[in-house]
């Protein structure tokens, strides 16, 4: 069984579990997304639609969102020293069709559960708390030569700025 659909303005012919690369459509990877717009059904019986086949829809599976490759638009003007430089990536959708459903059913599946993520690892919280009363941080290596430089070279003066005029001129003239 196959079926016609149109999204994004594009029509694509898709059977159960093609994977397809359309136009963003909302929905985060896992979820379930039907498009409601099937023009044609086909199989052993094909059904056209006028514009669309009534109650016909399909399911499909966000597998990923992404974004597709650089498009740089270039424009230059010949002698007039202008030129443009644009680029662009086009925003898709990849999604695995699950099913093809008429007179007005809906999706069996369901969306996957989404993986929760791993909790992070903690130190138990009773040794720690004795710890810092007992050890002490040790000085760095880098203090102490910074230190002993200090210590030898006097401290440097500020040089004296030469008087300028405040005006933006050459001064007064004499």
């Amino acid at each position: 069984m196959f079926a016609v659909i149109r999204t994004g303005g594009k029509q694509y012919r898709v059977a159960a579990e093609d994977v397809i690369k359309v136009d963003k459509v909302k929905g985060s990877p896992g979820e379930i997304v039907q498009f409601g717009e099937v023009l044609v059904v086909g199989g052993d019986s094909v059904s056209l639609g006028q514009p669309t086949v009534a109650g016909a829809s399909v399911a499909a599976e966000v597998l990923e969102q992404g974004r597709g490759p650089k498009i740089i638009a270039f424009k230059k003007r010949r002698r007039k020293n202008s030129r443009r430089r644009r680029g662009h990536r086009q925003e898709f959708t990849l999604i695995r069709v699950t099913e093809i459903l008429t007179d007005g059913a809906k999706p069996t599946k369901t969306a996957r559960p989404k993986p929760e993520p791993k909790p992070v690892a903690t130190a138990p919280a009773a040794p720690e708390e004795a710890k810092p009363a007992e050890t002490k941080t040790p000085k760095r290596k880098v203090d102490a030569k910074t230190q002993a430089k200090a210590a030898k070279k006097p401290a440097k003066t500020p040089a004296k700025k030469a008087d300028k005029p405040k005006s933006g001129g050459k001064g007064k003239k004499k």
